[in-house]
């Protein structure tokens, strides 16, 4: 069995995201904690917000995979930013990981920074492996 991705039609639409998803019996819960655009090294993070989610969005992908998952698993996005003025380039390159025919659950959270000055995002994961 698969999770059952919902958007009600009492609820308001949404832009990329399911508003509730359904996990089976049986499935195997998979959480990643926050990952921002540093690699492997700690080098200093890209410059932009087209480059920083990528990069971020390649770790979450890196960190689902050591713990058995995958983006078709994804059923809840977190996402950190520090301004939403480019939430369209987030949607963006958000989207070309992500299932768009059963998108995650979502929360996005505006915070006024992160543990260093010049990341721009983060992001975690939850994900449900059939079990």
């Amino acid at each position: 069995m698969q999770p059952e991705f919902a958007n009600p039609d009492s609820m308001p639409p949404t832009n990329g995201y399911s508003h509730v998803v359904g996990i089976p019996a049986g499935s195997r819960l998979v959480w990643t904690s926050g990952q921002v655009a540093l690699g492997p090294d700690g080098t200093s993070p890209p410059d932009g917000w087209e480059a920083q989610t990528r990069l971020v969005l390649q770790n979450v992908g890196a960190a689902l995979a050591a713990g058995g998952a995958g983006w078709s698993d994804v059923v809840k996005l977190t996402i950190y930013v520090v301004d939403t003025a480019e939430l369209g380039t987030v949607r963006a390159v958000r989207d070309e990981f992500i299932d768009t025919a059963n998108p995650p659950t979502s929360s996005l959270v505006r915070v006024a920074g992160l543990f260093r000055p010049d990341l721009l995002i983060e992001i975690e994961a939850v994900a449900a492996v059939a079990g």
